[in-house]
């Protein structure tokens, strides 16, 4: 838009100009015509020849010598009406690309037609559309650009319409055969328009057919062009979150935004998933509407295999690198995944909780990835951690190292963590998925808690007890966990009797101090060795001890001999 003094100044000019080869004229000027602001001194029979218009105001007005005709409404304004002016004097003037809409549109307006007067300007300007103007792709993009201007009268002499269907044809053939370099010149070309003329070239190149990565090269340049601050700012250095986002430029950047994503082509997967990330930041961002931000989280989820753990980071990050944005988009884009991935599954026959495709595996080591880069950030809730983590399936993990050093990063930059808390936390991960160097990092990790070491220190014993096969010939971790739970439990069992067989024997301990010393039994309770209730069943507990030989199997346990039922000595773990 051109500032008050710039226009001021071309409107002295115009009049300045006008006023030479007006009053180059002997006969004195008798009408002015205000035009905005601008006055010109001109005769009204060299404005009556060619211009219809005039002509009927000055027969119809009541006024017995009209000296003022007022045109502010002329489409183009004073620096059209001046051409319009010259061509009624004979007055050569230059016809261009970015005046002969106006000049066509003026000429309507005048009604310099020629019905009225032979060779008029709108037949002038005609000719100079149809041999010239419309001749090239930079042609009609550059009239259809002064047409934005020019409307709703450009539209009704159907001047729109002539420069999209060349616009289009043009940039289609160049499109499918370029003959300038860079091949995608034309994307340029098309990038300074409006978003609706823009968008009108865009369906009209759908309709010749063209590819959905040439309509996605097309609109990626017009993004970069119209929201460069917004898409290729990726620093951190660039838009501050504190700036408002219901200011003018705001809003129409969220129209604008959101009338892009309503002409990508139906092909989800025509966009780079990088390009898809940036622009749903920045829908995020302008807070778009919620249909524009679920579509573009849909052609995302499409192709997440592809993704990159800096595309989810810029999605995830606000725009100076301090802060998360909402995670929602981020958990809807994984199940969007997770649920193709699915009915891809169930397609072909198979078990998604038990077989997951290449593709699903390389998103979850992605994933894991991208939770320790987000991990240290204090607004990361456990909850949030977790229900990312979650959304992963099993069996998409076959090692669960990178969740596993996701998790211990949380837990170091959260120190806070109480055990409950830290448990929380390692309950997305499986220890017995982890590889042999993990466990034995695990098992040496202070910060894990209790019951996790616990799981991979018994993992590797019960390897060991096996015959020490390694991890290839390993039990299933499914199996194995079962496993796990149950001798966990029996020993919990076996330690609840022994305390109850212990306080008894106590008990009777005391007793029989009493008795001693009433006098009373002592001798024979003494001499005689004769089994009682509690040593037999002391001697049924102790062959529930699953450890007692270093197996589970205790079949082979002779009920004859004596079990020591002892409390056994605890051990700490510990790995040096």
């Amino acid at each position: 838009m051109a500032s008050p003094v710039g226009s001021s100044s071309r409107l002295s000019l115009a009049m300045e100009r006008t006023g030479k080869w007006v009053f180059s004229q002997e006969i004195p000027t008798d009408v002015v015509v205000e035009v905005g602001e601008a006055n010109f001194n001109l005769h009204k029979f060299m404005l009556v020849a060619k211009s219809n218009y005039i002509r009927k105001l000055i027969m119809e007005t009541k006024e017995a010598d009209l000296t003022r005709i007022n045109l502010s409404d002329i489409p183009g304004g004073p620096e059209i009406f001046e051409k319009a002016a010259k061509f009624c004097y004979g007055v050569n003037f230059e016809i261009t690309v970015h005046n002969v809409a106006a000049l066509r549109c003026a000429a309507e307006y005048l009604q310099m037609t020629d019905k009225y007067c032979d060779n008029n300007l709108a037949g002038r300007t005609e000719d100079f559309l149809s041999q010239v103007a419309l001749s090239s792709l930079s042609g009609a993009v550059v009239v259809l650009k002064s047409c934005e201007d020019l409307l709703p009268m450009a539209e009704d002499l159907k001047i729109v319409q002539r420069c999209i269907d060349v616009a289009s044809a043009r940039a289609f053939s160049e499109a499918n055969f370029p003959c300038r370099t860079p091949p995608n010149w034309w994307t340029e070309e098309l990038s300074i328009l409006d978003v609706e003329f823009f968008g009108r070239i865009i369906g009209a190149m759908k309709q010749r057919g063209a590819k959905a990565l040439t309509l996605a090269s097309a609109l990626i340049t017009y993004a970069e062009r119209w929201l460069r601050e917004l898409v290729r700012d990726h620093s951190g250095n660039g838009i501050k979150c504190s700036d408002p986002t219901d200011s003018d430029l705001r809003i129409q950047q969220r129209e604008l935004l959101e009338s892009i994503v309503a002409l990508l082509p139906t092909d989800k997967a025509a966009f780079p998933i990088h390009f898809l990330c940036c622009f749903l930041r920045c829908a995020i961002f302008l807070k778009a509407s919620s249909s524009c931000k679920n579509e573009l989280e849909k052609r995302i989820s499409v192709i997440l295999d592809h993704v990159t753990v800096d595309d989810l980071l810029v999605l995830s990050f606000t725009y100076d690198g301090e802060r998360l944005f909402d995670l929602d988009s981020v958990r809807r884009i994984i199940s969007g995944f997770v649920e193709k991935e699915k009915s891809m599954a169930v397609f072909n026959g198979g078990d998604f909780r038990e077989v997951s495709s290449s593709a699903m595996q390389r998103v979850a080591r992605t994933i894991d990835a991208y939770l320790s880069e987000i991990t240290t950030v204090p607004e990361l809730t456990i909850s949030k951690f977790n229900g990312i983590a979650n959304l992963v399936p099993k069996g998409a993990r076959k090692l669960e190292d990178d969740l596993y050093r996701a998790i211990d990063i949380y837990i170091k930059a959260h120190p806070n963590l109480d055990e409950i808390e830290r448990e929380k936390v390692c309950s997305s991960m499986d220890p017995l998925k982890l590889s042999y160097e993990a466990r034995v990092h695990a098992s040496q990790n202070k910060r894990l808690p209790v019951q996790i070491v616990l799981h991979a220190l018994y993992y590797d014993q019960l390897k060991v007890r096996s015959g020490g096969v390694d991890d290839r010939n390993a039990p299933d971790a499914i199996t194995t966990r079962n496993q796990l739970q149950a001798d966990v439990s029996l020993a919990k069992e076996n330690e609840a009797l022994r305390s109850e067989l212990l306080k008894m024997k106590m008990y009777i301990s005391d007793l029989q101090k009493n008795n001693n010393q009433a006098g009373t039994c002592s001798k024979s309770s003494a001499g005689t060795r004769k089994p009682t209730f509690f040593s037999s069943m002391s001697k049924t507990l102790g062959k529930l001890n699953p450890f007692r030989h270093g197996s589970k199997d205790t079949s082979h346990i002779d009920d004859s001999v004596g079990v020591d039922v002892t409390k056994p000595r605890r051990r700490r773990f510990s790995i040096s």
